[in-house]
């Protein structure tokens, strides 16, 4: 079965860092692509980040761009996002995403986590 376990969220002070991490498990995590989304009430959930399996290419929302890093260590099956600059706007629940390869069986499919919230306040 497959889990995406994240971790590291938290309360920090605009202008402080904090790095979420997501451990997958039950597919093949060195061949699919991950992703984080945030949300906050009221919103839509949006993308923040995106990495393709090999760590080669990234990609990044607007209002991130400078500020967030994408990073994978497929040995350790998990990817991270290291949040730098935080600030009051950051604050939503954030959720990683997978874009599950299973190579045995040649299917696909697209699993979530269960969301760490992110709280930016002084």
């Amino acid at each position: 079965q497959v889990q995406l376990v994240e971790s590291g969220g938290g309360l920090v002070q605009p202008g402080e860092s904090l790095r979420l991490s997501c451990a997958g498990s039950g597919f093949t995590f060195s061949r699919s692509t991950m992703s984080w989304y945030r949300q906050t009430p009221g919103k839509e959930r949006e993308l923040v980040a995106i990495i393709s399996s090999g760590g080669d290419s990234t990609n990044y929302a607007d209002s991130v761009k400078g500020r967030f890093t994408i990073s994978r260590v497929n040995a350790k099956n998990t990817v991270y996002l290291q949040m730098n600059s935080l600030k009051p706007e950051d604050t939503a629940v954030y959720y990683c995403k997978a874009d599950a390869i299973f190579l045995s069986s040649l299917t696909r499919g697209y699993y979530w986590g269960q969301g760490t919230q992110v709280t930016v306040s002084s």
